[in-house]
């Protein structure tokens, strides 16, 4: 399937329904009086995520969605039928927001969760409500509002707590694929990930975390070069980046301390509060150093970066280094959650 993650659409809400002007005859009943109906409300338009969906091609073949309106109201004080409620179904991590002035609406973070992006029209009045003691035959009614129509742009930012970042071939499908039961393309060229993959990694029962493979930066993304930063944006939701490098890179390529730099400098150049993210270098096919030089190249990489962080030292090909890293990813998490826990739990008793 092809993976969209933006798309516009136009919402309408349904139209109010006219209340109705009629007066009560029936034989043997004199001065039977008003008894016109309300009319009904229109429908109103609804987004709900749904973790079913994973991209926004859909909107790309229908961008119109229109709900029902309310039918207009009769006599004998009968209140006509208001319009059904239209739900449209949208991935989860779905961000709407209006296209015509650029207000985000509402952020769709979780399963199920629903945003009204269009109110349905208020019913007209029947001439019933306006019977009173000077006004014994109204002959007045009102008509339904009309429905609210809005223009949307929907943005797909996919739902991760660890990102993969490094250059094309730097081994982050590898990655993906050796740590969770996600399957992304890997070969041995360039740009082999065209779209953002998601795994599932699970280093106990009851005890995961998702990670998310994007395409491979190249210098240049920033103004377009290779497939850009157009998914550096699915990064903006983790809490953690796993900065791989390829520390045996094809003989032709950049030295990986060089490539190391213009990722960030890449990462900068898009985001200044991305680029802060908590990091971790990993060093990656390790297997391909020779055994009395892998110590020594590592620390060359580490020093000429000036790294400060954690560093792990994996080979995804076999594994090596993966259990270890997967487990003191998911002790960092957890801790975050339970720093998170405690700090709504004391904001909550300082309220």
């Amino acid at each position: 399937m092809k993976f969209i993650d933006e798309a516009k659409i136009t919402v309408t809400a349904g139209n109010g329904g006219n209340g109705c002007i009629s007066f009560r005859r029936e034989k043997y009943i004199a001065h039977g009086g008003p008894d016109g109906g309300d009319g009904g409300d229109g429908g109103s338009i609804y987004l709900q995520a749904s973790s079913a969906m994973n991209t926004l091609v859909d909107f790309r073949y229908k961008r119109r969605f229109a709900a029902e309106n309310g039918r207009a109201g009769m006599g004998s004080n009968c209140t006509g039928k208001s319009g059904d409620d239209l739900v449209v179904t949208v991935p989860v991590g779905t961000m709407v927001h209006d296209d015509e002035t650029g207000e985000l609406i509402g952020d769709l973070v979780r399963e199920g969760q629903k945003l009204k992006v269009a109110a349905g029209g208020f019913h007209g009045l029947g001439n019933t409500r306006f019977k009173s003691s000077v006004q014994r035959t109204p002959r007045k009614c009102t008509p339904g509002t009309p429905g609210e129509r809005r223009e949307l742009k929907l943005e797909l930012k996919l739902l991760a707590d660890v990102g993969l970042l490094g250059m094309p071939n730097a081994g982050k499908s590898t990655l993906i694929r050796a740590v969770s039961a996600a399957r992304p393309k890997v070969a041995d060229y360039p740009f082999t990930t065209l779209q953002p993959q998601l795994g599932v990694v699970k280093v106990e029962p009851h005890r995961s975390f998702v990670i998310a493979d994007i395409p491979g930066l190249i210098e240049g993304a920033a103004e377009g070069a290779g497939l850009g930063i157009r998914f550096l944006k699915h990064l903006s939701r983790t809490s953690l980046l796993l900065h791989l490098i390829d520390v045996m890179p094809p003989e032709g390529t950049e030295a990986p301390i060089s490539s190391a730099r213009k990722i960030v400098a890449e990462l900068e150049k898009y985001s200044q509060e991305l680029s802060v993210r908590p990091r971790w270098l990993v060093l990656n096919k390790t297997d391909l150093l020779p055994a009395g030089q892998r110590e020594q190249i590592c620390t060359e990489i580490i020093e000429a970066l000036q790294w400060r962080g954690p560093v792990f030292e994996i080979s995804a090909l076999d594994k090596t280094g993966t259990r270890e890293l997967m487990y003191a990813i998911m002790e960092k998490l957890e801790q975050e959650r339970t720093d998170s826990g405690d700090k709504q739990v004391d904001d909550e008793l300082q309220r």
